[in-house]
């Protein structure tokens, strides 16, 4: 028979609309049946016989939960048949009543429940008694036999019963809960249906055993005793193979789950309905960048809730000691259970999730459904068993998304990495309104090897963080700020217009150069900034990217160091590029010319060496810059090449020069990079040798930011060259950020203004006083100065006032081919006598 056991949440009232009706039914039929009962009362002692077995079948019980609610099957149909054979039907309905009462309110069920299971329990027997009278069986005419017209009757009435008893279970379900789903009607009919039909063959059975003599009752306890043991050990083995195998499904699901972010819901839902409980729910306290997760799955809910059956104090403490705490009428002290039942709950466990030995939160469950069931220790241990695969299960989920968040993020800054950049900007340039560009501004962070080599990779790291931060602080919200590498970052977002990028990357760039302070150290942080704007500098991602980056190589040349892409970049580059091949065939055919300037000295004129220069005439591009030749000859592998071939030339002349009245010295430029090549100066030492120059009459010029790096890697290759006795000098003297004490420790014997100071003398007193300085102090050190763009007298005239010795600019003379220098050399010199002999004064060119 199925008895209503679970309790109701919502709208418990509704159910007396339901008990009132089906208790006055149960009422009429007994009286119905008391008035037109043929038969005399038994004896008290059938009628307690009859009670004890009601009261006895109700305790072997199967119990099936449908939402709220709980259901059980009992074993009641045999005493019910047995009964009605037996007893008059009316005794039946007032024992079975009675039984009713005393089981429902030893389990201490709620008032409303009791009373409609009394009522429930009443209709069905009355009803069962009103199907026997109808059929008039032998034992009601007292004839007292049971052939198979009884059987057949007292059969019927106890399927009616049970199917009366299913009826008014679904009834008030619907009344309370709303309309029951048929799956959940099959999960309620077909077993009670089952049970009952066996239930009624076992009574027949037992009936007509009975009927052979009183030694059956003998055999019938026996098959009773037995059929109890069994059915216990068959229960027990029917829940435990239940829970392995919800276990195994939850582990599967839980395995099978992709890493979508639905594995809670998968595995709250899981559980809850694996310990029939209320609520289930997760708990993940904030750990690093991942955030608080508080979630439950309730019975009523089809998907997550942040509704909580306990109270936060009772997690926290499982956090804290890592033990399971379970609280319950079976479980916990009654301390607890006091705490517990003042935040409405009757019981709950709490396990704690483990991650090796640190605890990452907890999962629980609260209110086991129905208010007769509670859980118990295997509740508990089964929880646990479910922890450990929950905790393996979130660490992965987690392990999976810092796979994910590392793959599209960079480690330093935490800024997005390159792959997420051109993901954002593929799906900006594809989904964007009319009107509407999108923008990347890519900033190049200057002097970051000097800040590694001098403060350490630590200070560069630090630099680079800073830089992100402050990108990211005061870029726009809509903005996606990343580090595409090294010491390069990008933001991308929509503009109206190219002009609102270039607005932007100033602002930006003006909030990065704030100073920065590594212990005593202050540093400035400069950026160059290259920006590109789709659709007018690109359709897709990559040339996005590859345009801000060539945007960004020419910034670092314009004043406020910000270029927009234009297409005169690209060729630039792409020539470059093409160039490479062209070089390298040039180099082979001795096609590198090289051009020579003089220097004079200021002070009388007089012709004491050339500078020597690297020319190129393509021949399809034409003449070919030395920057851009230059630029392709170190990214290719031939800058040594390249060197070589203009010291050779040079030596050459030089040896000329040096077999005539007029001996000249040269000065070759030199790479940083050829700096930091241990074998040049060997190099150097073998090429004099085969051309016969004394090492004096050649001077190697370094760019200042090649020499004065911050970092003693160019000492060894200086002190050696010095050592064979070639000159040296420091070029491009004051575009740096060098001092100028930082001279007395370099091996160098000359130093060269730049030619911007130098051309400004005339007009910027700023200038005069920078070149006055260097000029100066470079003296006081022993170094000889020498002042590059003279271009004009006035200007010569202030460098013959501040004691500069030697200049070389366009006043004297452009850079020249040999044959033309020779030429030049006879036409702008005059004889001059002097002690030592005539010697050849050159004159200004007006």
């Amino acid at each position: 028979m199925v008895t209503l056991r679970g309790g109701f949440r919502r709208n418990q009232e509704l159910a007396w609309l339901l008990t009132a009706p089906v208790g006055l039914a149960a009422v009429l039929a007994t009286l119905f049946l008391g008035i037109n009962e043929p038969r005399p009362s038994v004896s008290w002692l059938s009628g307690l016989l009859f009670l004890g077995l009601f009261i006895a079948a109700d305790r072997v019980v199967l119990m099936f939960e449908v939402r709220r609610q709980a259901f059980t099957v009992t074993l009641v149909e045999i005493p019910v048949l047995l009964a009605l054979f037996w007893l008059p039907p009316m005794n039946v309905v007032l024992i079975r009543v009675l039984a009713s009462v005393i089981a429902q309110a030893s389990r201490r069920v709620p008032p409303i429940k009791l009373w409609f299971n009394v009522a429930s329990h009443a209709a069905a027997v009355s009803l069962a008694g009103l199907i026997v009278f109808a059929f008039n069986p032998a034992h009601l005419r007292g004839e007292g036999e049971a052939g198979p017209y009884e059987w057949v009757s007292l059969g019927s009435a106890v399927m009616a019963a049970v199917l009366l008893t299913l009826a008014v279970t679904v009834g008030v379900i619907t009344l309370v809960q709303g309309r029951i789903s048929s799956q959940d009607l099959v999960r309620i009919a077909t077993p009670g249906l089952i049970v009952a039909g066996i239930n009624i063959t076992i009574g027949l059975v037992t009936l007509a055993l009975l009927q052979n003599g009183p030694w059956a009752v003998v055999l019938l306890a026996a098959l009773a005793a037995f059929f109890v043991i069994a059915y216990r050990s068959y229960a027990q083995f029917l829940r435990q193979h239940r829970t392995l195998s919800e276990i195994y499904d939850l582990t599967r699901a839980i395995a099978d789950t992709p890493h979508d972010g639905t594995l809670t819901d998968v595995l709250l839902h899981r559980v809850r309905r694996l310990l029939q409980a209320e609520y289930a729910t997760l708990w993940l306290p904030p750990l690093g960048r991942y955030p608080e997760v508080l979630l439950s799955a309730r019975v009523d809910d089809s998907g997550l809730t942040d509704l909580v059956g306990i109270d936060e104090s009772v997690r926290r403490k499982v956090l804290a000691t890592g033990e399971t705490i379970a609280i319950g009428s079976k479980l916990g002290g009654e301390k607890m259970r006091g705490a517990l039942r003042g935040t409405g709950a009757k019981d709950a466990i709490v396990v704690a999730l483990r991650a090796g030995s640190a605890v990452i939160g907890c999962i629980e469950v609260t209110n086991r459904l129905g208010d007769l069931a509670t859980f118990g220790l295997s509740d508990v241990r089964l929880l646990e068993t479910i922890a450990a695969h929950a905790a393996v299960a979130v660490e992965n989920s987690r392990l999976v998304e810092r796979l994910r968040h590392d793959a599209y993020h960079d480690g330093l800054t935490g800024l997005a990495n390159r792959r997420r950049i051109t993901a954002a900007l593929e799906e900006s340039v594809g989904v964007r309104a009319p009107g509407e560009q999108v923008a990347v501004l890519l900033f190049d962070v200057d002097g970051l090897r000097q800040v590694n080599e001098t403060l350490g990779h630590g200070a560069g790291d630090q630099v680079l963080a800073e830089v992100g931060r402050r990108l990211r602080t005061h870029a726009p919200s809509g903005a996606l700020v990343g580090r595409l590498g090294s010491d390069e970052f990008a933001v991308t977002l929509r503009v109206d217009n190219a002009a609102g990028a270039e607005a932007l990357a100033v602002r930006l760039r003006t909030e990065i150069r704030d100073e920065m302070v590594f212990g005593s150290l202050t540093l400035d942080i400069e950026t160059a900034v290259g920006v590109a704007v789709y659709p007018d500098h690109g359709g897709d991602a990559a040339t996005l990217l590859q345009r801000a980056d060539l945007a960004a190589t020419a910034a670092k040349t314009v004043p406020g160091s910000i270029q927009l892409f234009n297409a005169g970049l690209e060729s630039r580059s792409v020539r470059r590029l093409a160039l490479a091949g062209d070089l390298r065939t040039a180099l082979d055919n001795d096609e590198i010319e090289v051009y020579f300037q003089p220097k004079v000295t200021l002070a009388d004129r007089r012709l004491i060496g050339v500078e020597c220069l690297a020319r190129w005439e393509h021949p399809v591009h034409g003449a070919v810059p030395p920057e851009d030749f230059v630029a392709v000859a170190e990214h290719t592998g031939q800058l040594a090449r390249l060197t070589e071939a203009v010291l050779k030339e040079g030596l050459k002349r030089c040896r000329d020069w040096s077999a005539t009245d007029h001996p000249l010295s040269i000065a070759v430029n030199l790479s940083a990079r050829t700096l930091i090549d241990p074998d040049f100066p060997t190099r150097v030492q073998e090429l004099l040798g085969e051309y016969g120059v004394a090492p004096h009459r050649l001077t190697f010029e370094i760019k200042e930011e090649g020499v004065l790096d911050g970092t003693d890697r160019p000492m060894p290759t200086l002190r050696r060259l010095r050592d064979i006795g070639v000159r040296l000098s420091v070029d491009d003297f004051g575009t740096g950020y060098s001092s100028l004490s930082y001279l007395r420790r370099l091996p160098v014997h000359e130093v060269k203004v730049d030619s911007v100071f130098v051309q400004g003398m005339a007009t910027d007193p700023a200038d005069l006083a920078i070149v006055n300085a260097v000029v100066t102090l470079s003296q006081q050190f022993g170094l000889t100065v020498v002042a590059e763009g003279v271009e004009s007298e006035l200007t010569l005239e202030l460098l013959q006032d501040i004691g500069c010795e030697i200049g070389q600019g366009f006043l004297f003379s452009r850079p020249l081919p040999y044959e033309r220098l020779e030429a030049w050399f006879s036409a702008q010199t005059e004889a001059d006598s002097t002690a030592a002999g005539e010697v050849r004064r050159l004159r200004a060119v007006p």
